[in-house]
């Protein structure tokens, strides 16, 4: 029965086409080390995403419940939250779809929580509640040093966008609008 075994490997094995040596091995290693390299010089940096943080910083007496950019929730208390994913490097064209909700009372007196007064002024607050939404450019960073982006909230449901990687109390900061803003009686259009 092993007599049969060993003749059938014997019909199906076949000499190779050209030698296999040493340097043949070297040749063929060498040549897919390459075409790996030359694939990976395919990738971009102006493709390259990575995360950063969105901070809110509320210059209204009003309260930013949350607000999204690009779809990234984030808390609208002001602080930073985690994350959003943002390209690289900028490059022109980039947009922020912002959303968020404001509280017109944010400082209004509840009922005890948990009782059925506090339901029914809940439900009366939420009511008021109201959502904006706006589409700003994005602004440039320089080089690939992001540092997140600002949404700043002001009066008449105005925003600013900056992606500065100083503080806000900075000199240097880009954005110089007062805190704790009142709405005017009547806001321009």
């Amino acid at each position: 029965m092993s007599e049969v075994k060993n003749s059938a490997i014997a019909k199906v094995w076949a000499p190779p086409l050209f030698p296999v040596t040493r340097a043949t091995k070297l040749l063929v290693r060498s040549l897919l080390g390459l075409l790996g390299l030359a694939l990976v010089g395919c990738s971009s940096a102006d493709n390259e995403m990575a995360g950063g943080n969105i901070q809110a910083v509320n210059h209204t007496l009003g309260g930013i419940n949350w607000l999204s950019v690009n779809g990234y929730r984030a808390d609208g208390g002001g602080g930073r939250s985690c994350c959003i994913i943002m390209p690289v490097k900028w490059r022109p064209g980039l947009k922020a779809h912002i959303e968020w909700e404001v509280d017109p009372d944010p400082f209004a007196k509840l009922p005890p929580l948990g009782t059925k007064e506090f339901d029914v002024a809940m439900a009366k607050a939420e009511s008021s509640y109201q959502r904006h939404s706006a589409t700003l450019d994005i602004p440039e960073w320089p080089g690939t040093r992001r540092c997140g982006l600002t949404v700043h909230f002001l009066v008449c449901n105005q925003i600013k966008l900056t992606s500065s990687c100083w503080a806000p109390r900075s000199p240097n900061y880009p954005v110089k609008d007062p805190m704790e803003m009142k709405e005017p009686a009547v806001c321009p259009k």
